[in-house]
């Protein structure tokens, strides 16, 4: 991520210096090597930046949020295991309307630091 916002950064110097998107491919690819955007991603990026735009950054994408492990399941969940600690994943998933995977993800995840205890 770091790598291909150095290079568009350097397509906007380019930009800025007034060079064509056919000079600026060469320029890239011997600062970057291989790794280096492909021609179309370099002419795309030079094309936005001379219509204007400032920012390297990509713009969000559309589509669906991850809502599932959203705040208020977290607290549903620890509410749930706070009246008993011994609720599988399973019966807490039926009972909170929350698919199992998601259930076991807030449980053992980062976001209740929990663990299944092994006997």
């Amino acid at each position: 991520m770091q790598r291909s916002l150095e290079e568009r950064t350097a397509i906007k110097l380019c930009v800025k210096l007034e060079k064509s998107a056919a000079e600026t491919i060469p320029m890239m690819k011997k600062a970057f090597g291989v790794e280096c955007l492909s021609d179309r991603q370099i002419f795309r990026w030079h094309k936005a930046f001379a219509e204007g735009r400032e920012d390297v950054n990509d713009e969000n994408r559309a589509g669906r949020p991850s809502t599932s492990s959203s705040d208020d399941n977290v607290k549903r969940v620890r509410v749930l295991l706070n009246t008993d600690r011994r609720l599988s994943v399973l019966l807490i998933s039926e009972t909170l309307d929350i698919t199992k995977t998601i259930v076991q993800e807030i449980v053992l995840s980062e976001s209740l630091g929990m663990r299944k205890n092994h006997i």
